[in-house]
């Protein structure tokens, strides 16, 4: 559980989420803080869960939770198979329930990507039968299978060519590069077209060129082929040095084996089998039985308080004094016949310590031993499959490997020296370039200045005369040079074989009485392998204890943590026992000034002061309830005066206007009158 919690504390404060937790931060949070982690873990897999979960309902939260678990094959622990009691732990935030996905989330987050994003398409909607009696929902539920099975095929295809190595932008810039070459060459071979058609018998010349090419082709793959039986060759003949080894070492083994030696080797593992089956391992399962047992006792024991602690720490402290008055009195006894067996108990109990430790190392070791021979066969399987071949052993990796380095420093000398020639490459293709750029020019100049003299075409069948003669007089240079050498070194062959017979005769003759004198080489050889193994020996030896420091290292650095985490909580556990003592005695004190000080009395008189609130307002809550049906027709009343008032004052206002008007057709009249 603690490697658990260590886990997920290291990757949720890495990146994307970037939290600064440590085990007890995080052991310390809320069942929603809890929650709102898990969904900002589920948000990273699949961006459509990225929300906050007080805006949302606990079962519609559970529920969504349990679909992209149930989607990505989650499966719960063996305690909590019941889906009802899952699904209760989820809405509580149990941690128990939560810390478990967490770890199994965060232990795959780039597969359950892929998956979540796969799921996006691949999930099929289940549609009714009766709905696909409709052929146009028919119609179309068969082109959404098809869509789907075409999207996994182009998948498919997207993450080969992803994992082929191949990237889109140098293939382009390739492909661009081949085009040019393509129209530089195609421009080319017209050119040199235009000039071969004009040359006599150049179809036969062509068919010469096709056959030499052939042929090239041919050598070069007779060169591959060579190649290749001479690396069989040379994998055949390292085969047959390992099995020659390996006969010689069985027959050495054979040799050093007598009766004796084994008759006293199969006793010794006969005891120290016996001792593991008659002592070790029965003390092994009892020692088991009774911590299952005690496990048992103490998962079926309903959960202690702080009461209940408490009563086992004095149990444990009264048994604690009764063994050191024990110990106290048999010292006072001191029997120096008790002296001399307890000596003799003392070297017994820790001879049976040490026979227990060796055989506790003798079950690893041969532990590993088994592990080890099983990782071999599987790596000789692997490379057997492969590569066809067996895994290469002792002196021939040490050759290999010199082989390796050797080939390597001359791989990298090559690599510079084909760096400096392509880029000396490039600068003659340039100048190249150039020349044929003024090359043309000056051809162009001179077929202009051809046709102004009358005498175009002239400069074409000059050059033309003058390269078939150059060939002509090559060639037959060649078939005359071709017939002296052939005779020539025909001539200093023999001459070299007779040279080197005659000087390898007494060269041969000291050779054979050398051979026999040089069997020193087998002594040489058998030392060469006693020092390898015990090489050997002494390497596994190291890394061992490499390996036993490197475990207690990691040890220590796990017992300094847990160190400090009960230091920090029992310095927590005292302050707390410090502020509930310092409450007990001011509670119990008989000063009324410091029983007001406690919490205790702070908290009674806030609920004493909000009950009073509390009572006030149900009165006041009362009063409002009794009197709002007459309030509530006051209010109408007052409604009705109002429009009525806004009514006599709008009567008012137009019986004003009327009065106004009259006076003024009054008015009117009375100056008609007066005319």
């Amino acid at each position: 559980m603690r490697e658990q919690l260590k886990f997920i504390v290291e990757q949720l404060n890495k990146e994307p989420f970037k939290k600064s937790f440590n085990l007890i931060t995080f052991d310390c949070l809320e069942p929603m803080q809890l929650q709102q982690i898990l969904n900002d873990v589920l948000a990273e897999i699949d961006p459509k869960q990225s929300m906050d979960l007080r805006e949302e309902l606990p079962e519609q939260t559970v529920k969504r939770m349990c679909a992209l678990l149930g989607m990505m094959k989650y499966r719960p622990p063996g305690n909590f198979s019941d889906v009802s009691a899952f699904r209760q732990g989820l809405v509580t935030g149990s941690k128990p329930v939560v810390h478990p996905i967490l770890h199994w989330l965060l232990q795959r987050v780039p597969e359950l990507k892929k998956r979540a994003y796969l799921a996006r398409y691949l999930v099929k909607l289940e549609v009714p039968a009766e709905f696909l009696q409709d052929d146009v929902i028919n119609d179309t539920n068969h082109q959404y299978e098809e869509l789907v099975e075409g999207f996994k095929t182009y998948h498919k295809e997207c993450e080969q060519l992803r994992t082929s190595g191949f990237s889109t932008a140098e293939i382009r810039k390739d492909i661009g590069a081949m085009e040019e070459e393509k129209d530089q060459l195609i421009k080319r071979v017209e050119r040199l077209k235009k000039r071969v058609e004009s040359v006599s018998n150049h179809q036969r010349m062509l068919d010469q060129a096709r056959q030499l090419r052939v042929e090239n082709e041919r050598e070069d793959s007779l060169t591959h082929q060579k190649l290749e039986q001479k690396n069989q060759l040379f994998q055949t003949e390292q085969r047959l040095q390992r099995s020659q080894q390996q006969l010689k070492d069985l027959q050495q083994a054979a040799a050093d084996a007598n009766p004796e030696s084994l008759m006293k080797r199969l006793e010794e593992e006969i005891k120290i089998n016996s001792y593991m089956v008659s002592e070790k391992l029965p003390k092994e399962l009892e020692r088991m039985r009774v911590s299952v047992q005690y496990l048992q006792k103490v998962a079926s024991e309903p959960a202690m308080g702080q009461a209940d602690l408490q009563e086992l720490e004095d149990k444990i402290k009264e048994v604690d004094s009764q063994i050191n008055q024990l110990i106290e009195k048999r010292m006072m006894r001191n029997d120096p016949m008790d002296d001399k067996l307890t000596l003799f108990r003392q070297q017994a109990s820790i001879i049976i310590r040490r026979k227990e430790s060796k055989a506790e190392e003798l079950q690893e070791a041969r532990e590993e031993l088994a592990a080890a021979e099983r990782e071999l066969r599987q790596r000789g399987s692997q490379a057997q499959v492969s590569e066809g071949e067996e895994v290469v052993r002792g002196d021939e990796l040490k050759r290999l490997v010199v082989k390796l380095r050797s080939k390597g420093t001359v791989f990298k000398k090559k690599r510079q020296e084909i760096a400096e020639m392509k880029a000396e490459y490039g600068v003659l293709q340039r100048t190249e370039e150039i020349l044929k750029q003024r090359h043309e020019t000056v051809q162009q100049k001179l077929q202009t200045m051809e046709a102004e003299k009358g005498i175009s075409g002239y400069s074409n069948t000059q050059e033309e005369l003058e390269r078939v003669s150059a060939i002509k007089s090559e060639l037959d240079e060649k078939k005359g040079r071709t017939l002296d050498d052939m005779s020539e070194m025909v001539k200093k062959l023999n001459s070299m074989i007779v040279e080197k017979k005659s000087a390898l005769a007494p060269i041969i003759k000291e050779l054979r009485s050398l051979r026999q004198r040089c069997q020193i080489n087998q002594e040489y050889e058998e030392k060469k392998v006693q020092y390898e193994s015990c090489a050997v020996g002494l390497e596994s030896n190291r890394s061992k204890l490499e390996q036993e420091v490197k475990a207690l290292r990691e040890e220590t650095a796990q017992e300094e943590n847990q160190y400090h985490y009960i230091n920090s909580m029992s310095e927590i556990n005292e302050t707390q026992l410090q502020r509930a003592a310092e409450e007990m005695k001011a509670y119990v004190s008989s000063d009324p000034l410091e029983r007001k000080k406690t919490i205790r009395e702070a908290y009674m008189k806030n609920i004493s002061e909000q009950e009073l609130l509390g009572k006030k307002l149900r009165e006041k809550q009362k009063m409002v309830r009794e009197s709002h049906s007459a309030n509530m027709e006051q209010m109408k009343l007052w409604r009705d005066l109002e429009q009525l008032m806004e009514c006599k004052r709008q009567c008012f206002i137009r019986a004003q206007s009327q009065a106004s008007i009259g006076q003024v057709i009054q008015e009117g009249g009375e100056d008609r009158l007066v005319l």
